[in-house]
């Protein structure tokens, strides 16, 4: 499986004789995929990348299962995806990384997790310390080692 899927369908044949289209089951399957990061469903999730899934699979905007997940509020998930080679910091195509989402919907045990998988709170645009400074989170300045 490719580690980036378009959402969406497409015609099985037309993928078949275009190089670079993904068949129409793959989208289903990474479009069930990237639905177990939203819910935050553990330990299914981990089973599809224990099984091959890539633990960095994105979608067509640039977000990991990981980004998925943070932004959702699932810690749990993220830690799953973090111990089986998922990166804390990819970023998405406008350049958002999982910790500054998690700071920006104060999901805290999300924060923590992605903390302990080595997520760098001075990756992304706007990194995680300056929606830190936006919001004006000392708490998390601090936790971070900003000021």
């Amino acid at each position: 499986m490719s580690e980036h899927v378009e959402n969406g369908s497409q015609d099985s044949q037309a993928s078949q004789d275009s190089p670079g289209v993904p068949d129409e089951d793959v989208v289903e399957l990474a479009t069930k995929i990237f639905d177990l990061a939203r819910r935050g469903e553990t330990e299914t999730l981990a089973a599809y990348v224990d099984a091959g899934v890539p633990a960095n699979l994105t979608n067509d905007r640039g977000d990991t299962l990981v980004m998925l997940a943070a932004y959702h509020g699932h810690a749990e998930a993220v830690t799953a995806l973090l111990a089986r080679g998922a990166e804390a910091d990819r970023a998405n195509d406008r350049g958002q990384t999982p910790l500054a989402g998690a700071v920006f919907k104060g999901e805290e045990a999300v924060i923590r997790a992605l903390l302990a998988g080595g997520a760098d709170p001075n990756a992304g645009t706007p990194s995680a310390v300056d929606t830190a400074r936006m919001f004006a989170k000392a708490d998390l300045l601090e936790l971070f080692g900003a000021k």
